[in-house]
């Protein structure tokens, strides 16, 4: 199963996914290309780390959805790898329909809540504010509706008392890093049926 990430910023789910694989954790899932659409994302320092291909891909000429050419330069980009999987890792743009379409059932995302609750931005912060005493992360296929599609897995995290945001995101990241490969390694065995 061939995999592309997509990412905006650091790259620390990435990074979990690119170890995951040299731990021989993904399955036969294989991690392919990194795109970005911020041409400094951390995300891009992975791939000679660990020997896999990156790109910026200019996304102009909208600063916050991929749309018109910059849409077109991803999904072109992304078909030419022949990939089975997109991940989105931290893919700060809104998607469009045209994208959507021509990734769909073939898309997932990590999100930083128990869905459905806390959809959209800042999950964790939504999710601390209210005053939960259990959060944590989602990974799910990606649909038009913004974090409304099938639910693939989850990781629940307790919040304990005194818990600050900042100690709360670092556990929320922490079972990230461990669901998004478990999700990719099950998908390739699934794939193999």
């Amino acid at each position: 199963m061939r995999v592309v990430i997509l990412g905006s910023g650091r790259g620390s789910n990435a990074e979990a996914i690119l170890q995951a694989q040299c731990d021989h954790r993904l399955g036969s899932a294989q991690v392919v290309k990194l795109f970005s659409d911020q041409p400094a994302a951390g995300l891009l320092a992975l791939g000679a780390r660990f020997g896999v291909e990156t790109a910026f891909i200019d996304p102009a000429p909208f600063k916050t959805k991929l749309e018109g050419p910059g849409e077109d330069r991803f999904i072109e980009a992304i078909q030419a790898t022949g990939a089975d999987l997109v991940v989105l890792a931290g893919f700060m743009r809104v998607l469009k329909p045209k994208f959507l379409s021509t990734f769909a059932g073939k898309m997932i995302n990590l999100h930083p809540s128990l869905l459905p609750s806390f959809p959209g931005l800042d999950g964790i912060g939504q999710a601390f504010r209210r005053g939960v005493k259990v959060t944590g992360c989602t990974v799910h296929y990606v649909t038009q509706e913004v974090d409304g599609g099938p639910i693939l897995d989850q990781a629940a995290v307790r919040v304990e008392p005194g818990e600050t945001i900042e100690t709360l995101a670092d556990k929320v990241h922490a079972a990230e890093h461990d669901l998004l490969p478990a999700v990719i390694a099950r998908l390739s065995a699934q794939s193999k049926i």
